[in-house]
């Protein structure tokens, strides 16, 4: 991992002079968004500029054609060898600027460990990716010094809602379980993925409030773009059941399917 923050790089975007380097560090994220790229392969990406161009022009104002001319210059950046895992960034300064994360992808995984996390929620805004990244990256490290790899957020009544890196999926007989759409969570382009080919095959969606107790033996999922679809292995310090990842290998699969080229 050590060698992964090294090789990255920071790169600061103005519509006069496209992406250069950038030497400053540390300012506020107003949005952010990340995907992984194989070998010059994406999975929706299209999907991610959606969610990120709708982050820009809530959080900083951001016109729609800057925006375009921003989105074409990370397209043409992006490697089209190797594995990458680049995050777009708005970042507060004396206003608000567009930048490119440009960073090697961490290992990636099938199985998760999970702790269901006790504390206040961290979120501020639960609905936008970027702004609460440090404070939920925070919850993720006290719980992997628990003996987990990630943290489960819930209500203050205990409904689960999403952990600090992925959406949360579960199966209840032969239907897919999403939390509800009322619940705050961030709109998953992977759960979303997921959920629209679920019903395109006629699989039942159903939402769902869950408490641990609810998920005792159910094949349970946390899905982002880096990973895909991650089994929970383990509930650590929770009376709670891991279900067997039966469906989950045909599932990662249907989403590799999915990985279309960047354009050259």
């Amino acid at each position: 991992m050590a060698a992964n923050i090294a090789l990255a790089r920071r790169l600061a975007w103005s519509p006069g002079t496209g992406l250069r380097e950038e030497n400053e560090h540390g300012l506020p994220l107003l949005a952010a968004d990340s995907w992984l790229v194989a070998d010059g392969e994406v999975r929706a990406l299209d999907r991610h500029r959606s969610r990120f161009a709708r982050a820009c022009a809530e959080r900083g104002g951001l016109d729609p054609r800057t925006f375009d001319g921003f989105w074409a210059d990370v397209v043409a950046a992006l490697p089209r060898q190797g594995d990458w895992f680049p995050r777009v960034e708005l970042v507060r300064g004396e206003r608000p600027r567009l930048g490119l994360l440009l960073r090697p992808a961490p290992a990636r995984g099938t199985r998760i460990r999970v702790l269901c996390w006790d504390g206040p929620d961290p979120r501020r805004h639960p609905r936008v990716k970027g702004p609460d990244l440090s404070a939920l990256a925070e919850v993720r490290e006290r719980a992997i010094r628990s003996g987990a790899d990630d943290a489960l957020l819930t209500t203050d009544d205990g409904v689960l809602t999403e952990s600090t890196t992925s959406a949360l999926l579960w199966w209840e007989g032969d239907d897919l379980c999403v939390p509800p759409p009322d619940l705050d969570v961030l709109p998953s382009v992977t759960a979303g993925l997921i959920v629209e080919h679920a019903r395109e095959l006629g699989v039942a969606v159903r939402h769902r409030r869950a408490t641990p107790s609810r998920l005792d033996g159910r094949e349970t999922w946390l899905v982002n773009a880096l990973h895909g679809i991650r089994v929970v292995t383990e509930w650590v310090g929770a009376p709670v059941r891991a279900g067997a990842g039966q469906r989950a290998p045909q599932w990662r699969a249907r989403l590799d399917a999915l990985r279309r080229p960047l354009p050259w």
